[in-house]
């Protein structure tokens, strides 16, 4: 820590631009949950893939820790010309003593709020506008964060909303068939749910569910 401190009171400009760079990295790591979360297609994702795995009623197979993991990677792999780009036109820069952290930051914001913009509805960024009392903006790059990424999540929570409904639709007609086959019947006290159960991961299966669920997510961000 002292030798961390010591960067800043020297007057090395090698030192300096040391420290900066280990001040923005420390930032970063900081807000990175809120930016994966918040800024990227994480929020959709992750959602969409929950409401399969409650579609399909399997409890919790499979696992939270691999949902969230190929949340992550799916990510990374639509994110990535987002990020390249910030890398590209801010990090680099910065850490080449060629622009300002100032500057930086703003480089840095274009990429995210130019893919933000294109998966907002225009009702959820007038909300916002609306209530902060801002005139209509020029541009994208005129419109501050801190309107752009709330009206960013709320887009994002209905249309993966959207995605699970449809996701629901054909494991509900399979729970309907299955409860009105034991009804008539007469087996009205076993659960549906557990009879039903194969049959959802049979077709879940035979459809190649999870290639069909991941092209989906992919082509909303297309």
């Amino acid at each position: 820590m002292n030798e961390f401190m010591n960067l800043f009171a020297d007057n090395d400009p090698g030192n300096i631009s040391t420290a900066v760079q280990l001040l923005l990295l420390l930032t970063v790591l900081t807000l990175a949950p809120s930016i994966l979360v918040l800024m990227t297609s994480f929020t959709r994702i992750v959602i969409v893939l929950s409401f399969v795995r409650t579609a399909l009623a399997t409890q919790q197979m499979p696992p939270n820790q691999v949902l969230i993991g190929l949340a992550l990677f799916l990510t990374f792999f639509i994110m990535a010309p987002t990020l390249y780009e910030v890398n590209e036109e801010a990090l680099q820069p910065l850490f080449n003593d060629e622009i300002t952290l100032d500057e930086a930051y703003e480089e840095a914001s274009i990429p995210f709020k130019n893919f933000m913009s294109e998966h907002t509805r225009q009702q959820d960024l007038g909300l916002f506008m609306d209530y902060t009392g801002a005139e209509t903006p020029e541009s994208v790059q005129d419109i501050p964060l801190t309107t752009l990424v709330p009206a960013f999540v709320i887009s994002e929570l209905k249309t993966a909303f959207q995605m699970g409904f449809m996701i629901f639709i054909p494991f509900l007609v399979i729970d309907m068939a299955v409860a009105s086959v034991l009804m008539s019947m007469g087996m009205m006290m076993l659960p549906p749910v557990m009879i039903s159960l194969p049959f959802k991961v049979l077709l879940f299966v035979i459809v190649d569910g999870w290639y069909l669920v991941t092209h989906s997510v992919l082509e909303s961000f297309s």
